[in-house]
């Protein structure tokens, strides 16, 4: 019982699912994969752990890089029954055809560059006050 209430747990989030079809016949960095639904990395992290946590996805470390893909072929049946349902339910679905356009643009960037962007944390120097802000707003 406990899996059936994971495997479902799991694909009750539209999130956790945009991801899971991003995994699709592929292999993704965690930042890839945070470009992809635009969230923090720490939610992103925490959406992977329950993916991981009802055994639809795996992950393998490659020096400091994370990789998901989906669960293997030798998979319990319940885990790949659930994922062939999934993937087959959503080919036509709109925003997973826009999240496929999105992530073929994405594989394009260097996952470095993608990894160090998420990263950049602005210094309190370069933020905009909001009386810089009041006064951009006023003058234009």
């Amino acid at each position: 019982m406990y899996e059936i209430m994971a495997v479902t747990k799991a694909m009750a989030d539209e999130t956790r699912v945009r991801m899971l079809a991003a995994l699709e016949g592929r292999e993704l960095c965690v930042c890839q994969l945070i470009e992809l639904v635009e969230l923090a990395p720490s939610t992103v992290s925490k959406h992977l752990s329950i993916l991981r946590g009802a055994r639809l996805i795996e992950s393998r470390k490659d020096g400091r890089w994370m990789y998901y893909r989906l669960a293997l072929e030798d998979s319990p049946k319940l885990i790949k029954g659930a994922l062939a349902w999934l993937t087959k339910s959503l080919h036509s679905q709109q925003r997973i055809l826009n999240d496929r356009q999105r992530l073929e643009q994405i594989l394009k960037t260097d996952p470095e560059l993608l990894c160090r962007k998420q990263t950049i944390v602005p210094d309190d120097d370069s933020r905009e006050t909001e009386e810089d802000f009041i006064k951009s707003v006023s003058s234009g």
